[in-house]
């Protein structure tokens, strides 16, 4: 899941994004309300954490000018206790409002169910083979055996479960897993993949991970185990 964080105070917004990608969350952080407004208008988020005061433009009018294209879910963030400030924030299309100081494990829960509620047309759980995904609880099994993953591994498997039966390359997966574009010689994807695979196919016999050489990596359950196959028609993400 990927989230932005527009907020200047520094410790506030290093302590969230340090926390959150903890979770397992892609984690943007933007100090003032125009980068802000920037950065929300130009990638798709999952939510959005808005501070209401913010240098240059207040998280109010960062939120208006946002919902005159997008609506991506948003919870404000400010230091006042008021009815007012609470009610001018969901008059301007807020979804939540939380008062600070707030509990790290509140906000959370709030931001996972902003994801629940602008997905209930999307699936939560997947299946491949024996491999079962529960997306909001962070979950998978492998034939009935709970997967011991990292916080990464689970945002890159749910990426491959998500897309299923397409290959995804080596840059697709860096921008959607680690929010980066690198250098073709790093080699974070082939090290995660290799940890991955471990997890969910080394001890079974039926293998879901495939690497296509040359081209990618894809999730799928086939009746043969072998890797390194050609790719079929039409099915490359890049």
């Amino acid at each position: 899941m990927k989230l932005l964080i527009v907020e200047d105070e520094v410790k506030t917004a290093d302590y969230l994004r340090d926390g959150l990608s903890e979770q397992g969350w892609t984690v943007d952080v933007a100090r003032e309300g125009l980068s802000g407004l920037h950065l929300a208008r130009e990638f798709d988020y999952d939510v959005i954490v808005l501070d209401v005061m913010l240098p240059g433009m207040d998280g109010f009018t960062v939120l208006r000018e946002l919902r005159a294209r997008k609506q991506t879910p948003v919870i404000m963030l400010t230091a006042r206790d008021r009815v007012d400030d609470r009610v001018h924030g969901l008059g301007a299309g807020a979804d939540d409002y939380l008062v600070k100081p707030f509990s790290f494990i509140e906000l959370l829960a709030r931001l996972q169910a902003l994801v629940r509620r602008g997905r209930q047309q999307e699936p939560t759980e997947l299946q491949i083979g024996d491999l079962q995904i529960n997306l909001l609880a962070r979950r998978a099994f492998r034939d009935g055996t709970r997967l011991d993953l990292t916080g990464k591994e689970f945002a890159l498997l749910a990426l491959l479960a998500q897309r299923r039966g397409q290959i995804l390359s080596k840059t697709v997966i860096a921008a959607q897993v680690w929010d980066i574009n690198f250098d073709s010689n790093t080699n974070v994807v082939e090290v995660a993949i290799k940890r991955l695979r471990a997890k969910i196919d080394g001890p079974f016999r039926n293998k879901l991970l495939h690497t296509v050489r040359g081209m990618g990596y894809v999730l799928e359950a086939r009746e043969d185990d072998e890797d390194d196959a050609a790719p079929p028609p039409g099915r490359v993400s890049a």
